[in-house]
């Protein structure tokens, strides 16, 4: 998800240094799913490095972000190639078969877990029914640090991916979700940030407990509190803000529940025999 940046202000290469080393081994056949930092290039794990480096070839949301990626992590880059939303049956063909043949293909995103509303489903599924070695080399996730840092429940969340750009298609997909009893996690665009909020209020409820969380792991990360109409009225006048954002709501509050009497209960019980 988003478009990692690599710098050397503490969140990318250091002071001109970069993370990574010599040495290559040669990885088994297969279609490995390799997370990369969200923002801070420090969060690479060692195993996304090896594999990175042992990939017969990368295929990557996009080329010229791999190519940046792979030079700040001091890997001499394999071949790579485009595989994006648009990709087609062919492109997906061109590496089963390459996978088929021996080779190693390391399948990443611009930023974070490969899959995760991001481009390799098809790729995936396609990979397992053909009988092909498929693993993941999990790591940095910004809906799954959102949720961590948002302080709110944690033991069941619905990842709801991108709202629809759209007024009423965005109100309707809220409607459906309204009434899950989980945190919800939202990914946002700058630009629709505003108008997302105002619509989650109206539709979710304004009371429900929310963060807006920016530019996570990064120099600037900003990591906001408040009620949906809190959030949403803070948000009302500012700019625009800049940078990858997820917006963490509370549950659903559960409705209270009559308890029955005596009577009641009895009189469901006869009637259930």
């Amino acid at each position: 998800m988003g478009t990692i940046k690599l710098s050397s202000d503490g969140n990318g290469s250091r002071g001109g240094e970069t993370i990574g080393g010599a040495g290559e081994s040669k990885l088994p056949a297969g279609l490995y799913l390799v997370a990369t930092p969200i923002g801070n290039l420090g969060d690479i794990s060692r195993r996304a490095l090896e594999t990175l480096r042992g990939a017969d070839r990368i295929a990557a949301e996009d080329t010229r972000v791999a190519r940046r990626l792979l030079s700040a992590l001091a890997i001499a880059a394999p071949r790579i190639e485009r595989y994006d939303d648009h990709a087609d049956a062919q492109s997906r063909a061109r590496l089963l078969a390459a996978i088929a043949a021996g080779e190693s293909v390391a399948l990443i995103s611009d930023a974070g877990m490969p899959v995760i509303a991001d481009p390799g489903m098809k790729l995936v599924r396609a990979a397992r029914e053909a009988g092909l070695r498929v693993t993941a080399v999990p790591g940095a996730s910004a809906p799954l640090t959102a949720l961590a840092l948002s302080g709110l429940p944690s033991d069941r969340f619905y990842f709801a991916g991108f709202l629809p750009p759209r007024q009423s298609a965005r109100r309707s997909a809220l409607q459906e979700l309204a009434a899950i009893p989980a945190t919800l996690i939202f990914l946002e665009a700058p630009q629709r940030l505003r108008e997302s909020l105002a619509d989650l209020a109206a539709v979710l409820g304004g009371e429900r407990q929310a963060t807006v969380a920016r530019e996570l792991t990064k120099m600037f990360e900003e990591l906001r509190n408040g009620t949906l109409a809190e959030l949403a009225a803070a948000y009302t006048d500012a700019p625009a803000p800049k940078g990858e954002i997820v917006i963490v709501v509370g549950a659903a509050p559960e409705e209270a529940t009559p308890s029955a009497s005596d009577s009641e209960i009895d009189a469901r019980l006869a009637q259930a025999r």
